[in-house]
């Protein structure tokens, strides 16, 4: 919270407003529901964390490992919260929201504190979130390494004949029995399927020479996994090894192209620039990365246009991917690290094209 309140001095921001969302979980380690009564925490630069609270929900707040160290102001039903939030705000200046704060609680400071100007707390924020440290590192392989074997277990199981929906569900059976609390998302893409990124898995019959990919993770211990894995059964398509080889080599690129001082783009950059060159450049259609932490898709994106540097210690995805429309797709996903000398991949689990029954 000292952090932030002094990054948001340097950004020029009088205060920062954080409501229920991993944000506030980072800050004070409080994580409430996200309800119609606001809950905002409130940081300015040279002063102590404030944060209001509805009065029913205070000796929760108190309990949260930030409690102890912030100004809990209790506010009680019938009462105008954002009336007592005003009071807790500079009247005029610039005010970061966090990203996640519901637009009627938004609405209500901007009714309050007309003077301000309103603007994304994720400016300051996002860039502090992005910068892992030593625990979270270690949350993030841990995530990983759960995820990895759920990968090295699926593929002892049978996928021909299977529908789409079976396989995504042993996938999140897997990713529990493996160590996650929870499985947040489980693609499972057959066939054609396969050439669209975020397929819902339904109840197509998975069938011999189909390329499947399986994008999947969840939370563990707060943290999230995601890796993207492709495989056939069989023989495969038609040209599915040469898109194959191509992914896997654009993949390779972009996680040699990651050093500290790098910008995102570039990273984006390397993967693209293979595909590009083999002339798939119009069926790479999506960024290559995303930030990965407390949420599955943070900053930093790595995308072209993203120019901001990357700094030890920030994790992100690299997931290149070749989709042809009505026949299939690949993709191959590893969460990496950003470390003093390049890279740390947090996936260890083959991408080496694995052949399933």
């Amino acid at each position: 919270m000292r952090r932030a309140a002094e990054e948001a001095d340097r950004q020029g921001f009088a205060a920062l407003v954080v409501a229920p969302s991993p944000d506030l979980r980072y800050l004070c380690g409080y994580d409430p529901m996200p309800l119609e009564r606001p809950t905002l925490l409130v940081l300015r630069p040279g002063a102590d964390p404030r944060m209001l609270v509805p009065e029913l929900e205070r000796l929760l707040a108190a309990s949260a490992p930030g409690g102890r160290i912030v100004d809990l102001v209790g506010w009680t039903d019938g009462h105008d919260p954002y009336d007592a939030a005003a009071r807790m705000l500079p009247p005029e200046g610039r005010i970061g929201v966090g990203d996640r704060m519901w637009a009627a609680h938004l609405i209500g400071l901007q009714a309050v504190v007309p003077g301000a100007r309103f603007e994304p707390a994720s400016r300051v924020l996002s860039r502090l979130r992005a910068v892992k440290d030593d625990e979270e590192l270690a949350a993030l392989r841990r995530a990983g390494r759960a995820a990895d074997e759920t990968f090295r277990q699926i593929l002892t199981a049978r996928f021909q004949g299977r529908r789409e929906e079976e396989v995504a569900a042993d996938l999140a059976d897997l990713l529990v029995a493996n160590g996650h609390t929870s499985a947040d998302f489980t693609i499972v893409a057959s066939g054609a399927n396969a050439a669209s990124p975020h397929h819902e898995p339904g109840g197509r019959t998975i069938l011999p020479r189909d390329a499947v990919v399986m994008d999947f993770g969840g939370e563990l211990a707060g943290y999230y996994s995601d890796t993207s894995r492709t495989v056939v059964v069989g023989e495969g398509p038609e040209g599915f090894r040469e898109v194959y080889d191509l992914v896997h080599e654009a993949q390779e690129a972009a996680f040699r192209a990651v050093q500290p001082g790098v910008a995102a783009q570039d990273v984006d950059a390397a993967a693209r620039r293979i595909i590009a060159e083999a002339g798939y450049g119009d069926r790479f259609i999506h960024r290559t990365g995303h930030g990965i932490g407390l949420e599955v898709h943070e900053d930093p994106y790595i995308v072209r246009g993203n120019d901001s540097r990357l700094d030890v210690g920030t994790t992100f995805s690299i997931e290149p991917g070749i989709y042809l429309e009505g026949r299939f797709g690949v993709r191959i996903e590893d969460i990496v690290a950003v470390t003093a000398d390049g890279a740390d991949r947090f996936n260890r689990s083959t991408r080496d094209l694995q052949v399933v029954d």
